[in-house]
């Protein structure tokens, strides 16, 4: 089954988009964020993140790929940013592929583009673009 959701949204509201966000995807076991620079993925994942109980710093996996987090009930989250990866070989030559659909896990992958032939069930795709200055557009969509 095939869902969608469309937010409209500003700074302020980040915190009730991702509430809004995280109740949609609440069944996928990867999600993916689609953007250009600067659109608010990071910020957004980082609320949800929040949201889901990771305590401490969040920060963006830019440089190191991947960021690990552990919930107090065991659920391990993956966050992945994939903007300097250059292709899906070298993304499962660093053994990231076995991250992906593991038990008791969710995956946030910004930038998924070189992965989406790996993404084939239980993934929400949120795709987040200017709609002026300081108004973000989200269109979320889920295949089961």
């Amino acid at each position: 089954m095939n869902e969608e959701l469309r937010l409209t949204y500003n700074a302020l509201q980040v915190e009730q988009t991702a509430q809004q966000v995280k109740e949609f995807f609440k069944d996928a076991s990867i999600v993916t964020l689609t953007g250009s620079l600067g659109a608010g993925k990071t910020t957004l994942v980082a609320q949800i993140l929040k949201q889901l109980g990771v305590a401490g710093p969040i920060v963006s996996p830019t440089f190191t790929y991947v960021n690990v987090y552990k919930l107090a009930d065991g659920k391990v989250i993956y966050h992945f940013d994939l903007y300097r990866l250059d292709s899906l070989e070298a993304f499962e030559q660093a053994g990231f592929a076995e991250y992906l659909y593991q038990e008791n896990s969710i995956c946030f992958i910004e930038w998924p583009e070189i992965v989406m032939p790996l993404l084939t069930r239980s993934v929400c795709h949120l795709a987040i673009d200017f709609d002026s200055l300081d108004q973000r557009q989200l269109v979320a969509h889920c295949i089961k």
